[in-house]
């Protein structure tokens, strides 16, 4: 036989598979990039709500007990209120019998709102140092705290220790909680309270340099007089009284909105401001305290002090020490103006502008949020919620993936044990298990080829050993390689070659069928080797007039490859104990394309191969089911085929199976609905392939994805034992289902590996053929390179 050539310089026209193919690779590059963006959308989302709630770089550090000799001696005797202008650092007390309420770590959509209720029916306002994690996640609490009257101020976005933390750090965290707010309440903010910080005189050597820094960003770093230390829930007389300052001077008390249990402190809170209301003290905010300093000081004429020990402003600049006089006391009033007249947070006020915010000045510390800060916020705020209502989506679809897994697992050895058990007694009641008496009448096998040129002589050598009168039709779809040539050659008797254009295998298996001699056809891939018995078991349950198709056994022949492993492990667990289980439900959803039997009669009524789907084999199988025949696996027939032997091949491969698998689905829906077999069909099998085969596969990724985030930012050791956990459970079921088909267990080592990476490319193969399904994108079936190595079975080890 001899083959042509192109003549040299001219370029050969592409077939029309070979057009199909390269359109089809067209039209999925934009369906794969969605696919990944799909999943990189997931993985941002995880990663926000992990920093959000401190799981992503949480530093849970806290110093204590540290020198404080570098601190100015006049800092740590002055009050809670410390400003920096120039490069001096002024602190200012609260003036007298005034309190400034304050309150630390929320908002909280409990105890917040309860807060705001009580603060608004004693007609108090107050200030709530948040932190920005906490207000991206709930905007709502704070527009309506600021609405209210209320002023805010930062205590971070994470809550963490910031003596630890770098400049880098530091900014960012000052900066996220400034786009919070401004996407929140539309606001930014020149208060500033350190997480972890107390009294004034708690400034140490590592916390000095931090407050410097932001004093000169334009913060008011605002300490505390007294704390309720309310967190610790000693009950309400002991938080009033704690909270109670002492001699009638004025303070800054310290309460909290989160962290925990707050009722005590909502009940607390009434008792406490009608108690100092009943004793002339008046309540404002920090802004309101440093505003009627600079009153006060405004009127003592610039003396030195504005008053006896209270409303005291004491300074400590470079190289200098001693009071204010005035002006560095009252910068607080315009909140920490800096440069140029730039406030923390990006927004703008004009110079001697204390704030946008002028009819108010009890929330004189606050900005209008603009341009560039205000979208960035409002963006932070749209990305957290989606975050916020996408995580507790994906917690549930997770629990949904984990029962529906460990449900297939479970009933996958439970009816595979069964169906085994059934196929194979020997003895007992009923004796031992036939289908009927035996089928020994001819059938016909029916070899679609298309470029076949490695394989077709290994297949129909091994169909020329069958211990079961066959009659063999290759039917050459248009191939250009010598196929039809080569099956002539071999000069096998019964062997009948029909030459076709090409018009793809559905096509040409139904030519077969129209030239079946007789009543069963045994349809099989042109890559297959058979098993010298695989035909007579194969037909032996047509002894049953009620069967209408057979499955056989697929067995990988390419495994000694990894790629040849992990499927050869996919093809015994997954395929073989699942057909065990559809078969035992009768609902066996697909005929696999290496080895399937099927009634003549039968595939004519139900229309023949169907071109309307990827798979074909699949597509008249539920057919052969709504038309009211049953179909089996026939474990004891067995065929050898050769697997995808590169990555790009399997790719290809699956993504048409699992689109194929769709378009069937989707074809036959209307067996939701239908009575009899058909509606026995559609609302037993269809729900167990749509579970088993599309939702939990395409959702299974968030098991993986969900380890890996717990093993990098939650616990290592604890999500490694689970992970492991599962893959003891997947081990075990991999070597039951190795041991009722009789396989060696020395591919079982590769599981590990497989469920690391082959598994993640099948669920990447799943989700593009599902974004392919969604967006209405068509296939056309596509010829696989293949290699000829699978010989005949005895050379398979």
């Amino acid at each position: 036989m001899t083959s042509t050539t192109p003549p040299r310089g001219r370029r050969r026209a592409p077939t029309k598979m070979e057009r199909a193919a390269g359109k089809a690779a067209a039209l999925q590059k934009p369906r794969v990039i969605l696919a990944l963006l799909l999943l990189l959308g997931l993985t941002s989302v995880m990663l926000l709500d992990g920093y959000l709630r401190s799981e992503i770089g949480n530093d849970a550090r806290v110093r204590d007990c540290a020198a404080y000799d570098k601190v100015p001696q006049k800092i740590l005797d002055g009050g809670p209120l410390l400003t920096f202008t120039g490069g001096t650092a002024k602190t200012q007390s609260v003036p007298k019998k005034t309190i400034v309420l304050t309150f630390d770590d929320g908002p909280t959509p409990t105890w917040t709102p309860q807060i705001l209720k009580v603060l608004e029916d004693n007609g108090v306002e107050a200030t709530f140092f948040m932190v920005g994690s906490m207000v991206s996640r709930y905007p709502s609490v704070v527009k309506d705290l600021v609405d209210q009257g209320n002023e805010v101020g930062i205590h971070t976005f994470t809550h963490v220790d910031l003596s630890y933390q770098g400049t880098g750090r530091l900014q960012r965290e000052l900066k996220q909680t400034q786009l919070a707010l401004a996407g929140a309440a539309g606001i930014t903010t020149t208060l500033f309270r350190a997480p972890y910080s107390s009294e004034i005189d708690a400034v140490d050597n590592y916390s000095w340099p931090v407050y410097k820094e932001i004093g000169n960003l334009g913060y008011t770093s605002v300490f505390v007089d007294t704390d309720s230390d309310d967190w610790k829930k000693p009950g309400v007389s002991k938080i009033v009284q704690w909270a109670t300052p002492k001699n009638d001077k004025g303070a800054v008390v310290l309460m909290h909105d989160a962290g925990g249990d707050r009722s005590q402190t909502v009940k607390a809170l009434d008792t406490y401001i009608k108690k100092m209301k009943a004793k002339g003290y008046s309540f404002t905010t920090v802004s309101g305290a440093m505003a009627k300093l600079n009153r006060a000081s405004n009127g003592a004429g610039r003396t030195g002090t504005t008053g006896s020990g209270s409303g005291q402003a004491v300074e400590a600049g470079v190289g200098q020490t001693g009071t204010s006089t005035g002006a560095g006391a009252g910068a607080g009033a315009g909140a920490g103006v800096g440069a140029q007249g730039e406030q923390p947070g990006g927004t703008q006020s004009a110079p001697g502008s204390s704030s946008a915010r002028k009819g108010n000045i009890e929330q004189s510390g606050q900005q209008q949020a603009t341009g560039a800060t205000l979208y960035e916020g409002k963006a932070l705020i749209y990305a957290v919620a989606v975050a916020e209502w996408v995580l507790p989506l994906l917690s549930w679809l997770l629990l949904v993936v984990g029962i529906s897994v460990m449900g297939r697992f479970g009933m996958m050895l439970i009816l595979a044990r069964r169906h085994y058990r059934q196929r194979n007694r020997k003895r007992g009641k009923g004796g031992k298990f036939s289908w009927g008496p035996t089928v020994t009448r001819p059938v016909t096998v029916i070899v679609p080829a298309y470029n076949e040129k490695e394989c077709i002589a290994n297949t129909l050598h091994s169909l020329a050993q069958s211990t079961h009168p066959i009659e063999i039709i290759v039917v050459d779809d248009g191939s250009t390689d010598g196929t039809k040539e080569i099956a002539e050659s071999l000069g096998l008797p019964n062997v009948r070659v029909i030459r076709q254009e090409n018009a793809g295998k559905p096509a040409a298996l139904n030519n077969g069928v129209r030239n079946a001699s007789y009543d069963i056809v045994v349809m099989m891939d042109g890559d297959t080797v058979f098993e010298p018995d695989a035909v007579h078991q194969l037909v032996q349950p047509f002894a049953d007039p009620g069967i209408g198709a057979v499955a056989g056994n697929a067995k990988v022949g390419n495994r000694n490859t990894v790629i040849g492993a992990w499927q050869h492990i996919e093809y015994v667990m997954g395929f073989n104990l699942d057909r065990r289980m559809y078969d035992l439900l009768r609902c066996m959803p697909t005929i696999p394309g290496a080895i399937g039997a099927f009634r003549r009669d039968a595939v004519l009524e139900v229309g023949g191969m169907s071109e309307d789907t990827l798979a074909e084999d699949t597509d008249i199988t539920i057919a052969m089911h709504r038309a009211g025949w049953r179909v089996v696996y026939q474990e004891h027939a067995k065929a050898w085929t050769e697997a995808p032997s590169s990555l790009k091949q399997l790719w290809s491969q699956r993504y048409r199976w699992s689109y194929g698998t769709m378009q069937a689905l989707w074809k036959h829906r209307k067996s939701l609905t239908d009575k009899g077999p058909s509606g026995r069909f559609g609302r037993v099998g269809m729900p167990l392939v749509v579970i088993f085969q599309i939702v939990t596969p395409v959702l299974a990724p968030l098991i993986d994805v969900f380890t890996v985030y717990s093993m990098i930012f939650v616990d290592f050791w604890a999500s490694l034992l689970a992970w492991l956990a599962v893959l003891v459970v997947q081990l075990v079921c991999a070597a039951y289902a190795f041991r009722l088909d009789r396989e060696k267990y020395r591919y079982l080592v590769m599981l590990p590996l497989q469920q690391l990476a082959y598994r993640q490319m099948m669920y990447l193969v799943l989700i593009h053929s599902s974004v392919t399904a969604l967006t209405g994108g068509r296939l056309r079936w596509q010829k696989l390179k293949r290699t000829g190595e699978v010989g005949t079975p005895a050379g398979v080890s």
